[in-house]
């Protein structure tokens, strides 16, 4: 889609939107249902593409992709009625008379550009709320799932029309000319250097961006934690999508006194979970292409192999690996992992532990075990980062019920349900201002009589 036919696309939006369409609140439910609908068709054709795209299987297609999608789409249709309305406030006695509310108005035309490790999940989410809020919306699926990218395509465009809903695809090209158009809000998700050219691109007409990026998520575990039951865990987040998750544990901060336990009930559920030859699991997924196959075979240093390290060329996979005896120096340290490599480094206090995640960029995610209340409230009280869980991973995000989303370096801005919807929609302030009375206090001519009204009344504050 060259600029031309983008601008001919954003103008069709905008004058959509104009007409105000897309505002009853019994539309906005009609257009969820539809999607939902689809995605039932869909169910299927989805899986197929993101086994080819990820090597995902079905389950965990459904759990992580599809599932999560029903279950956003179900609690918006339920929720929207009430979060569309307007919420009274309380008026103070100098605006006599009057009543104060709070409008929630959508932005407008938005643009959704999402990643290539949840492309369902991470494209489907951020619509449902853009849609709920009453906006239109051109969405951006990324070119490395391009299986998954055709069927999003074809289910949007069987579902909305092109003036509602717009799909458009292909690369880095694609990306640039988007960025160039005039948006009333862009949500993106995705890494840091182009989450920085989004917001480069959005100062240029004072767009509003929410960004949903990622960094290098610690995973703490103390000396009183169910090692066994945390290994458990820590292998499911961090191996799940072949490590290819935002919110994976990147690295495990761990007490020097239990390492060598954890070490071994990491091994042994490595095994339990993917088998002794992981890489010949039909449930273990794949990395994204050979360039990022690459990047992540250059982070594994031989020498600290705790176990796994093999690859498969052919197939783009890479079996769970431990690293240990790794310091910030190492490669694997530099940046995000986003692959199954999962170094393991020990402190020999928690303070030492907080300094150390202090020190870095504020993560998306933070993972705690322990059962010790105090060391939970201290690294809660002490540690910066967008979300998180104590004593399991990733999870947080699994609801509707909670805002997700990053802090300094991780992102800026949230969503889903309550949080999503507030994304997508500008709140105005409103006073009803009542014309049976009308105090003269405010107006000239000023009196000594007026200011000593004034001060009793603290006007001054609101003027």
């Amino acid at each position: 889609m060259n600029e031309q036919e983008l601008k001919n696309l954003l103008d069709k939006q905008h004058t959509f939107f104009a007409s105000g369409d897309t505002q009853p609140v019994a539309f906005r439910l009609a257009q969820l249902t539809r999607l939902e609908q689809a995605l039932s068709r869909y169910e299927k054709a989805l899986c197929n593409a993101l086994k080819q795209d990820l090597g995902k299987s079905s389950i965990e297609s459904y759990m992580c992709e599809i599932g999560l999608t029903l279950s956003e789409l179900h609690w918006m249709k339920k929720h929207l009625p009430r979060l569309a309305k307007c919420t009274r406030v309380s008026t103070p006695v100098s605006q006599f008379a009057a009543k104060s509310f709070r409008s929630p108005s959508p932005y407008g035309t938005v643009l959704i550009m999402s990643p290539w490790n949840y492309p369902v999940l991470l494209t489907l989410e951020p619509l449902i709320d853009a849609l709920a809020a009453g906006n239109t919306a051109v969405v951006k699926p990324s070119a490395y799932a391009p299986c998954t990218s055709k069927v999003l395509q074809k289910l949007l465009e069987e579902c909305f029309p092109s003036k509602y809903v717009a799909v458009v695809t292909g690369g880095r090209a694609e990306n640039r000319a988007l960025l160039q158009q005039k948006f009333d809000m862009i949500f993106f998700t995705g890494g840091k250097s182009v989450g920085r050219e989004v917001l480069r691109s959005a100062a240029e007409y004072l767009t509003p961006v929410t960004l949903e990026l990622g960094g290098k998520s610690p995973c703490i575990v103390d000396s009183t934690a169910k090692i066994e039951l945390a290994a458990r865990r820590i292998v499911f987040g961090k191996f799940l999508n072949c490590g290819q998750t935002c919110v994976a544990p990147d690295y495990i901060l761990c007490d020097r006194r239990i390492q060598n336990k954890l070490l071994d009930a990491l091994k042994k559920e490595i095994i339990r979970q993917f088998n002794t030859n992981p890489l010949q699991n039909p449930d273990y997924g794949k990395i994204i292409n050979e360039k990022h196959f690459q990047r992540i075979l250059g982070l594994i240093n031989a020498s600290k192999i705790a176990y796994g390290g093999q690859s498969d060329a052919e197939t783009l996979r890479i079996a769970p690996t431990l690293l240990t005896d790794v310091t910030w120096e190492d490669a694997v340290m530099g940046e995000e992992i986003f692959g199954p490599v999962l170094p393991v480094l020990a402190y020999d206090s928690l303070e030492d532990a907080i300094r150390t995640v202090e020190s870095q960029p504020h993560p998306l995610a933070l993972y705690l075990f322990s059962e010790s209340v105090p060391n939970q409230k201290k690294v809660l009280r002490s540690c910066r980062f967008g979300g998180g869980c104590i004593n399991d991973t990733i999870i947080h995000l699994a609801t509707s019920a909670m805002p997700f989303g990053g802090v300094g370096e991780s992102g800026m801005g949230c969503y889903h349900g309550k949080a999503g919807f507030e994304t997508f929609s500008h709140y105005r302030s409103i006073v009803d201002k009542k014309t049976w009375i009308d105090l003269p206090i405010r107006y000239q001519k000023y009196t000594k009589r007026k200011e000593r009204l004034l001060k009793k009344l603290s006007l001054w504050k609101l003027l």
